[in-house]
């Protein structure tokens, strides 16, 4: 397993040095640059203003020296600093992470406990009333487009009954302290986690009615039952650990999402996280954010791809990797 392990972390250097070239080469292509982002009320778009601040942010450089500088700098630890603020991308992530890995993996935590379980009961009442409305609720989250829910919720729980507050992640003008503080951030999470959790609650239990439909016809289920074992023990002992690795590949491949956000969510509920960092650095031209989220996105899909395949040889025994 740790061969497995280093070889597939090996592999991945050379997909992450393409995923950088070609990130490079589309903020390149994009029309304009972060200079475009300092105009002076005073100057307003002298040329010459302008060519000076393309020097001073180093966009007068080549494109290949400003990656091969970009490069070494990312391998010794120090991704650069901020256009629009002048601090280290470092900085402007720590302060972003820790709100991000809090939202993302409470909703990554809540779509887990009540996707399974009702993937499980749609199965087990397969062709039932309480399977078509399981269905059609499930088919409905994952049709309805996100930021349609949020904006919902929004209006509903938010401006007409007034019971959850609408953005930010602390109350303003307020200064909590102790357990009034954690209720505060659990108030303005509830709303957020509630709109991550929809769509991937609706996809995932789909997948564990289909998997454990799947494994329930196998011909060793059947003989399970012919030796007189316990329906509970058939399901819960046989059947289940073998209907979760489509869902242990849809967690793995979720992972990156705890750290980099959802893009859309935290924007609408002003959430200070990863995603709104990704947004505004987009709308800033900020070239040294945006190559550290996209590249902070991209080593967290390869490890998350690796964690499914781990979890696969703990959830099927019959998997080895040699």
């Amino acid at each position: 397993m740790i061969r497995y392990i280093v070889r597939r972390l090996l592999q991945a250097i050379p997909l992450l040095l393409a995923i950088s070239v070609i990130v490079f080469i589309l903020i390149e292509a994009v029309p304009g640059d972060a200079s475009q982002m300092y105009m002076d009320p005073e100057k307003g778009t002298d040329p010459a203003y302008l060519e000076q601040v393309r020097k001073s942010l180093g966009l007068d450089q080549p494109f290949y020296v400003r990656y091969a500088a970009w490069l070494v700098k990312t391998i010794q630890g120090d991704m650069g600093f901020s256009f629009r603020n002048r601090r280290p991308v470092s900085l402007e992530i720590g302060d972003r992470l820790p709100n991000t890995l809090l939202l993302g993996g409470v909703s990554l935590l809540v779509s887990l406990v009540v996707a399974i379980p009702i993937g499980i009961i749609s199965a087990l009442k397969r062709y039932t009333l309480i399977d078509y409305v399981l269905s059609t609720l499930a088919l409905v989250g994952i049709s309805v487009p996100i930021f349609w829910v949020a904006l919902l919720l929004l209006q509903i729980f938010s401006i007409q009954l007034g019971w959850l507050p609408a953005v930010g992640m602390h109350s303003v003008r307020q200064t909590y302290t102790g357990w009034a503080a954690v209720m505060d951030v659990v108030q303005h999470m509830i709303l957020p986690v509630i709109v991550l959790s929809v769509a991937q609650m609706a996809s995932w239990s789909r997948y564990q009615r289909s998997s454990l439909l799947e494994v329930l016809g196998q011909d060793y289920i059947r003989t399970a039952r012919a030796k007189g074992l316990r329906e509970r023990g058939v399901i819960g002992k046989h059947a289940l650990r073998n209907a979760l690795i489509p869902i242990v590949t849809l967690v793995g491949l979720s992972v990156p999402t705890i750290v980099t956000g959802a893009f859309i969510t935290e924007t609408i509920f002003s959430w200070p996280g990863m995603g709104r960092l990704g947004v505004e650095a987009v709308n800033g031209r900020d070239y040294p954010v945006i190559m550290a989220v996209t590249m902070l996105s991209a080593v967290l899909i390869i490890l998350g791809n690796l964690f499914a395949d781990i979890a696969y040889a703990w959830v099927d025994p019959r998997i080895h990797y040699e």
